[in-house]
C-alpha cells in the first residue's frame, strides 16, 4: 500500500450561508457548519484511504467567528495523520469579506473517521507522509490527541503515552 500526502486528500468546499439556515441574529446555526465540516472531512479521508470511512468522533471544533448570512464559506480539510484504520482529519473554516474579498478565518475543527469494508469492519489505510511544516506539526500533535483521547477512554495507561509523557519531562 504506497504512503499518501496530505495535499492528495485535500478537498475545498466552498458554499454560501442561506437564510433557512441561520439562527435568529442571522449567523450560521453551528449544526449547519458541523454537518459540512463533515462532509468535507468525509471527503478527505476517502481520498486518502480509498475506502468507506466512516465518522469516528468529533475532536475539537472552535466557534472562534460567528458566519453571518449572506457569506461565502470555505471549508478546506486534510488528513493530518493516518494511523491503522483510522485516519484524523483538519479542517480550516474561512469566510470571505464581503468588500474586500480576503478570506478570514472564521473555526477550525479535528474529526476522527475510520475506514470500513462493505461489511462494516475497519480496514488497513496508507499511512500518511506531511510535507509542508504545518502538516507536519499537525501530524505530530495527531499522535498525542490520540494518545490522550485514549487515556481519557480508559483504553490505554496514561504511563504508556508515551507522546504525552514527553510534554512534560
Amino acid at each position: 500500500m504506497q504512503p499518501r500526502t496530505a495535499f492528495q486528500s485535500k478537498t475545498v468546499v466552498t458554499d454560501l450561508v442561506l437564510p433557512s439556515e441561520t439562527n435568529p441574529i442571522n449567523n450560521l446555526f453551528g449544526g449547519e457548519l458541523l454537518a459540512r465540516m463533515d462532509r468535507a472531512a468525509s471527503i478527505a479521508a476517502r481520498r486518502h484511504s480509498r475506502r468507506i470511512v466512516v465518522t469516528a468522533s468529533v475532536n475539537h471544533v472552535a466557534f472562534n467567528r460567528s458566519v453571518p448570512l449572506g457569506s461565502v464559506v470555505t471549508i478546506e480539510a486534510k488528513v493530518s495523520r493516518a494511523f491503522t484504520s483510522s485516519m484524523e482529519v483538519y479542517m480550516d473554516v474561512w469566510i470571505e469579506d464581503r468588500e474586500s474579498g480576503e478570506s478570514i478565518k472564521a473555526n477550525e475543527a479535528i474529526y476522527t473517521f475510520v475506514a470500513v469494508d462493505e461489511t462494516g469492519r475497519p480496514v488497513k489505510i496508507p499511512e500518511l507522509i506531511p510535507e509542508t511544516d504545518l502538516e507536519k506539526e499537525r501530524y505530530d500533535a495527531a499522535l498525542r490527541r490520540k494518545q490522550l483521547s485514549l487515556v481519557l477512554a480508559g483504553k490505554m495507561k496514561p504511563s504508556d503515552a508515551t507522546e504525552l509523557k514527553a510534554l512534560f519531562e
